[in-house]
């Protein structure tokens, strides 16, 4: 610096109004990148309520919060997106993009239906709350229905009947958005509706309390009706429908 400092420059007025020419571009391109933004598009859209979802809850999830991350109006959103019910079904549909459909086996179908739901009920959980959108409506998105699809392919796999099959899949769909929503809440609430929530212990202990002349088989079976970890329950449950849905078919 101290070299160019000593310098003389034939036509030091205009290489200084250059020089001030690009300092003040620098400004000018600032705002300009801060003044461009992205297209609104439905994968934006349904990217965005995804990460509301996951930070605040789907009860959070509003058409107004999402222009607002989208730094744009709701009215905007609504060219793309009908209204909230079909954000809601974009949004399931953008989840079953992600779970993987095996080849059906004939051998192995049990543990490939099991497969898929469990698949299915970790990005449920993943999004708390967003189980619910799954119970609003009948799918409409192709992703939705290409798991559908899926699953039916493996009960008729395993040789279960049409109508039993697809019963199956209408029933198993629904217990894991229940289960699903159930746990978002649990989570979100920190306990239950009328307190905090019982660790496994004290639950056992409060039904131990009950008079046996009236719960003789609850107090004797108390360990057995809290017992289960992680998601062994939702294992017991989908296995208990795919047997059941097998031996009942006609």
């Amino acid at each position: 610096m101290g070299r160019m400092a000593g310098r003389s420059t034939s036509g030091d007025s205009t290489a200084r109004d250059r020089w001030a020419a690009q300092i003040a571009a620098l400004d000018d391109d600032a705002r300009s990148a801060r003044s461009r933004k992205d297209p609104i598009t439905v994968e934006r859209i349904v990217d965005v309520a995804l990460q509301l979802i996951e930070s605040d809850g789907f009860d959070a999830l509003t058409m107004r919060r999402v222009a607002a991350a989208l730094q744009t109006g709701p009215a905007s959103l609504y060219a793309h997106v009908r209204n909230k019910a079909d954000l809601d079904d974009l949004l399931i549909g953008q989840l079953c993009t992600r779970i993987t459909l095996p080849a059906p086996d004939r051998a192995n179908w049990r543990s490939q239906m099991l497969d898929v739901c469990g698949q299915l009920r970790d990005q449920f959980l993943r999004y708390p709350g967003v189980a619910r959108a799954a119970l609003a409506a009948a799918p409409s998105s192709l992703d939705t229905l290409r798991v559908n699809e899926g699953m039916l392919a493996i009960l008729l796999a395993g040789g279960m009947p049409a109508q039993s099959a697809a019963w199956t899949v209408d029933a198993a769909y629904l217990y894991v958005s229940a289960y699903s929503l159930e746990a978002s809440i649990r989570q979100s609430s920190g306990g239950t509706a009328n307190g905090p929530r019982l660790d496994k212990d004290e639950m056992i202990e409060r039904l131990r309390m009950l008079p046996t002349n009236r719960f003789p088989n609850t107090v004797a079976h108390a360990r057995e009706l809290t017992a289960g970890e992680a998601h062994e329950r939702f294992d017991f449950t989908i296995k208990l429908l795919l047997h059941g849905a097998d031996e009942t078919a006609p």
